[in-house]
């Protein structure tokens, strides 16, 4: 549900590891780089890297102390409000576009992690509700950041997050947009609008994008058959899979791998 690591050392943190909880990396001083699906980060003191549920990542140096905080979206999401503050500005987005903030002045930051280790060490009555109420703090320190740097505010609508949530959790079923528009009880008019307004993109090509997003991963990350990834994909013909792939990428799912495995 939720965890705060402190590292002064590379750990368990060395392997590549896919996790479905959001992360929050945290540099209190020093540096670190860190490696997210194929792209790589480079870290300095208070400075925060947002990590989105089901992104593969770890780190390749550690330098200093950084902090790991990890919470699932079942723990900090209770209501619409609460998804639609995960997503808030494109802090945590689905389409691999990591962000590095830079928290100036960094104090609020800082004590509200140490608030949150204090809770877990002694672990006092109610203390998930205060942990959750720390972490939405922690996440509208970065919101002001970024509104203060001249970021227009992008605020999400809840049933797009979960479109975008139900697809990624189900990618083998292969749901066509009817379907998982019947599962979250609205229209496939309704996800095409909502769609459009959040990326410019038809609901079906957001469902394109995500499995291009997750075949990447498997492809650098996983010793797999490409008919195996194309499998669990929800693709029955693995050759339609690297054409589907070879369209969306420029590059076959073999020659993906090759230039880009870890």
């Amino acid at each position: 549900m939720v965890a705060l690591n402190r590292l002064h050392k590379l750990t368990d943190y060395i392997n590549p590891k896919r996790v479905l909880k959001y992360l929050l990396v945290w540099c209190e001083k020093g540096s670190a780089t860190i490696m997210v699906d194929e792209n790589q980060f480079y870290l300095t003191q208070h400075q925060v890297l947002t990590i989105t549920s089901g992104q593969v990542h770890f780190f390749k140096d550690i330098s200093g102390l950084i902090y790991v905080l990890e919470f699932s979206l079942d723990f900090i999401c209770k209501d619409d409000n609460d998804i639609e503050l995960i997503f808030h500005n494109g802090l945590f987005c689905h389409f691999g576009m990591n962000e590095i903030i830079t928290v100036n002045p960094p104090g609020n930051f800082k004590a509200l992690l140490t608030n949150i280790a204090n809770e877990l060490l002694v672990k006092p009555y109610q203390y998930f509700i205060s942990i959750r109420s720390y972490i939405q703090l922690l996440l509208v320190e970065m919101n002001r950041v970024k509104i203060n740097k001249g970021d227009k505010i992008w605020k999400p609508d809840a049933l797009f997050l979960r479109f975008l949530e139900e697809v990624r959790n189900n990618f083998s079923a292969n749901y066509s947009v009817a379907q998982i528009s019947f599962k979250l009880h609205t229209t496939e008019y309704g996800l095409n609008e909502l769609s459009k307004i959040h990326t410019n993109k038809t609901a079906q090509n957001v469902i394109y994008s995500l499995i291009i997003s997750e075949a990447k991963r498997m492809l650098i990350y996983q010793n797999l058959p490409i008919k195996e990834i194309a499998f669990q994909l929800g693709f029955n013909d693995p050759f339609y899979f690297s054409n589907f792939f070879k369209k969306h990428t420029d590059f076959s799912p073999k020659d993906y791998r090759k230039r880009f495995a870890i």
